[in-house]
């Protein structure tokens, strides 16, 4: 497969357009699609609507030299890639509605010859579904189109360099499905694909985030017991961690994210019998944003009682990880949520340094907020935060949640 060919990418989310402008730096023709108008308006600028570096530079030149468009309709392409999202629905049941309503709405363009992909994270079997649909109103098509499922699997805020360097599980529903999907991966990644079929790629994805799921959860475990046996868990871990074969992960305020909070999901709707740890570290996790704002509650009324008044409070940091604008699934958000609703709103201190306003919260200058509140709570350990001086007020109390202080 060379340059000399067309792809349309429907979604221009955190990982559509980052493909899309990577895709488009190489030269080939991009057409992108998404159903928010302000997002193609803002791409056709030449601008993004994400935080991710070394993302806007890309989209500029992409958009300059022509290489990349959008639109908020799908356009005729070689190549069309869904990396649209999939939420829940009823009780953490997976939603394929959208990546259906990306696949039926590029049917009547599909030709004889194309590669049609999806990366969006699917529950076993969508890709498959997919081609149901596709040949069920298509049929002359059958032979003669080439269908494979390839995920991602990028770190946000390293987004640009893991798309290129990372390697890639590339399954097809027939392999020749599958060697013409590693054909076009080829163009645009240096790092190596693996072959194989389009279910063991789909359950690749959501076993390597559930795997994480898990692994969290245990240090998070770790640190509702190490609070309750009076030890410091930073400390724990990195004695632990000396050990050749122990490799523990930080604790946080819970999990978050498109992926890892997610993802296991997938597995328990389907197999629910069968995941007992995975489906045992979901609960790990989401109660640890529970025990958080339970831990901040509390403090707020002991610094009541002992100082006869109302404290305020800095919630520092409302994305689902450090150095990101990123908000899905946040528990950082959902802590705060928890908080605003048992305070009044004018005693509280939002703070999210990569993002300029928000809808619900009001946000606040992290340095502002620092200096001004009685009790401040960390939850992400962006890099701002580090910066901040360690000299506070004697009556000032820091709760730690992401390991910033240690």
């Amino acid at each position: 497969m060379n340059t000399n060919i067309t792809v349309s990418t429907l979604g221009l989310g955190y990982i559509g357009l980052p493909t899309s402008a990577l895709v488009a730096s190489t030269g080939i023709r991009v057409r992108g699609m998404d159903v928010n108008q302000n997002v193609v308006d803002t791409i056709n600028k030449g601008e993004i609507h994400i935080v991710e570096p070394e993302l806007k530079d890309y989209v500029a030149q992409a958009v300059a030299n022509g290489s990349l468009s959008a639109s908020t309709q799908a356009q005729a392409a070689d190549v069309y890639l869904v990396v649209v999202p999939t939420p829940f629905k009823g009780n953490h049941e997976p939603d394929i509605s959208f990546v259906e309503a990306a696949t039926r709405s590029i049917i009547p363009l599909l030709k004889k010859g194309n590669l049609f992909i999806i990366e969006s994270t699917s529950p076993v079997g969508t890709t498959e579904k997919m081609k149901d649909i596709i040949f069920g109103e298509r049929p002359e098509l059958k032979g003669d189109l080439f269908l494979a499922y390839c995920p991602e699997r990028v770190l946000p805020g390293n987004v640009m360099y893991e798309l290129v360097h990372n390697d890639r599980v590339i399954g097809g529903v027939d392999e020749a499905s599958t060697n013409k999907a590693v054909e076009f991966y080829k163009l645009f990644v240096k790092g190596e694909l693996h072959r194989t079929n389009a279910r063991t790629a789909e359950m690749c994805k959501l076993t390597e985030n559930a795997s994480r799921d898990v692994q969290i959860a245990f240090a998070n475990e770790l640190s509702l017991i190490c609070d309750k046996a009076g030890i410091n868990v930073w400390e724990l871990i990195k004695l632990a961690n000396k050990h050749p074969r122990v490799n523990i992960l930080q604790p946080g305020c819970g999990v978050g994210g498109h992926c890892i909070a997610v993802d296991p999901y997938f597995i328990l709707s389907e197999y629910p019998l069968e995941s007992q740890i995975i489906g045992k570290a979901r609960e790990i996790n989401n109660y640890k944003s529970f025990w958080v704002a339970e831990k901040i509650q509390n403090a707020r009324f002991e610094f009541e009682l002992k100082y006869g008044r109302r404290p305020s409070v800095a919630i520092m940091g409302l994305a689902f990880k450090p150095n990101i604008d990123d908000l899905r699934e946040s528990p950082a958000k959902y802590i705060a949520q928890k908080v605003l609703q048992s305070s009044n709103n004018e005693d509280i201190f939002f703070v999210e340094p990569n993002i300029k306003d928000h809808k619900v919260f009001k946000l606040t200058d992290y340095r502002e907020a620092y200096e001004k509140a009685d009790i401040v709570v960390f939850l992400v350990a962006h890099e701002e935060f580090k910066a901040l001086g360690l000299e506070r007020r004697s009556s000032n109390v820091i709760l730690d949640f992401c390991g910033i202080r240690n």
